[in-house]
Order: structure tokens, then C-alpha cells, then sequence
């Protein structure tokens, strides 16, 4: 079934110090730069509602409530009225059914940063996020958001973790279940400032069929009709596509013997370019 909602995946910058998680964007000269309270505005603004309805689930972040502060100051600072919280900190607050109806009667889901394994194992095959997926195939107006940790739970098979050195080695990365909103993608963030490019295509070397996504910091995709990706802000995405990958020992490896790959693809995608998941073609 193809999905009526938007998705928005975005890169992420929150810098998790003695500070907490900062939400500030760094911009870059001569690009117009849009952090995700814009890119999010500017999709809303489309709805035709009188007043916008974004829930905020803080889940995967390890200090939700600071999380809450900084984001309901941001998101009125962006000009958004209705903005709310629904605090899940374990599966039994992901029954909840006054939650489930707050997720009927809005207009956007957002999943900030932080663990997205915590953030999964917590919603996964729970009735809020049932509800959110639902809303997200069968409401076209309706949009699910995620930055950093947020954005990487959304495929069906994501990145839990995984160890970035000078060679790619059997353990180094860790793949488990997510939010399952599309089935052929896979999401890294952080991209191109944390060195994840390795990550990635180790990744798409157990996983052939999925096509990876990396994410540059304040920059996100917008995916429509579950296929039609729309790269915004200052920075880059990466897709790798292994689907013409010839040959490699990814899958059985052993131990301390490097992994190697043929004829992986990889495409960079800027501000204004278009790709289809599904046709794995870039548009200019």
C-alpha cells in the first residue's frame, strides 16, 4: 500500500555534553539553511487546518524533560501554537489510549534525538506508534518527523550501532528492528561530521536490497508516496546502493579478515535534488 503521509528524516546536530542536547544549527555561507522547525513549518503550513496539532515523543533522548524545554521554546520561536508532548518512558505509556487519541487528532508526530534502540524496543508493537503508522498511510496531510535518533528508528531494519576504524571487520555494526514505516531504506545521521560513511555501507553490504541514506547535519529528506525523496538545508546525503554489488565477504566473514566490496554505488544529493527509492534514480 502506498503511504499518503510525508515523512521527514532529518541529519541531526545535537551535541550531547555536560550542556545536555543543543538544538542549534550551524549554519554555512552562501546556502540557504533550514533547521527543521522550518522544514516541518513549511509542510504544515500547507494543511488546511485552522490550528496545527504536533505531538513531540522524546523517548529516545536520556534527559526527555530538558528535551521538552528546549524543543516547545524552539517550536514557538517557529510559530507553533499547539505543540504537546506525549511522554512514553516504557511499553505500558504506549497503551495509553488518551495517547493514542491525541495521535488521532494531530497533525504531525516528531521523535527527537538520542538512543534509537531505546526509542524502538520502547514503541515497537505498541498502539500509539500502530496509530501514528496508520495515520501516516492513510492521512495525506499527516507528517512523522524525526531528527538523529528519530530519523534512523523509522525503516523497517535499522542501525543500533556499530564501530568506526580503518577497515571494516565482521562486528562492527549492529542491526536490529524499527518503526517499519518503509521497508527498503535505511537511515544513518550525523553523516559526514561523525565519519559514518563506512558505517553505512557495511550496512548495505548485509543488506543489498535496502538502499542507505546518510545524512548530513541540518539537512533532511522529505519522502513521498513512500518513494520521491526531497533533499533540503545546507548540507549533503549520501545514498549508497549495493543492488549492483558484484562481490563481497560481508556476509561470511571470519574473524579479523577485512570486508571487501564490489561495484557499491554512491550518489550525494544537495538542497533541491530529487531520488526514487524505489527506481534507484537521481534526479537533478
Amino acid at each position: 500500500m502506498v503511504p499518503k503521509g510525508k515523512l521527514i528524516i532529518i541529519g541531526g546536530h545535537e551535541d550531547k555534553g555536560k550542556a545536555g542536547e543543543s538544538i542549534n544549527v550551524a549554519k554555512r555561507k552562501k546556502a540557504s539553511n533550514h533547521n527543521h522547525f522550518e522544514i516541518l513549518s513549511e509542510l504544515i503550513s500547507k494543511i488546511p487546518r485552522q490550528h496545527h496539532v504536533i505531538e513531540i515523543i522524546a523517548t529516545a533522548s536520556a534527559i526527555p524533560l530538558e528535551m521538552e524545554d528546549m524543543y516547545r521554546k524552539a517550536y514557538k520561536n517557529a510559530g507553533f501554537t499547539k505543540v504537546d508532548f506525549i511522554r512514553i518512558e516504557n511499553k505500558k505509556d504506549a497503551e495509553n489510549p488518551q495517547f493514542t487519541k491525541r495521535i488521532k487528532f494531530c497533525h504531525a508526530v516528531f521523535f527527537t534525538g538520542g538512543d534509537q534502540t531505546r526509542l524502538t524496543t520502547t514503541l515497537t508493537g505498541t498502539s500509539v506508534l500502530l496509530e501514528i503508522k496508520q495515520k501516516y498511510i492513510k492521512d495525506e496531510h499527516f507528517i512523522a518527523a524525526g531528527t538523529s535518533a528519530g530519523a534512523m528508528a523509522m525503516p523497517e531494519t535499522i542501525i543500533e550501532g556499530g564501530i568506526i576504524r580503518e577497515a571494516l571487520m565482521k562486528d562492527d555494526i549492529k542491526i536490529g528492528p524499527g518503526f517499519n514505516f518503509m521497508n527498503n531504506i535505511m537511515v544513518d545521521t550525523h553523516f559526514i561530521k561523525r565519519g559514518r560513511f563506512t558505517r553505512l555501507c557495511h550496512a548495505v553490504a548485509l543488506n543489498p536490497d535496502l538502499l542507505g541514506i546518510g545524512l548530513g547535519e541540518d539537512t533532511a529528506v522529505i519522502i513521498s508516496h513512500g518513494n520521491e525523496v526531497h533533499c533540503m538545508g545546507s548540507g549533503m546525503v549520501v545514498v549508497v546502493d549495493g543492488s549492483q554489488i558484484a562481490k563481497t565477504n560481508a556476509k561470511e566473514l571470519k574473524e579479523d579478515q577485512p570486508i571487501v566490496i564490489e561495484n557499491l554505488k554512491v550518489h550525494i544529493i544537495a538542497e533541491g535534488s530529487h531520488f526514487l527509492i524505489k527506481e534507484r534514480k537521481f534526479i537533478v
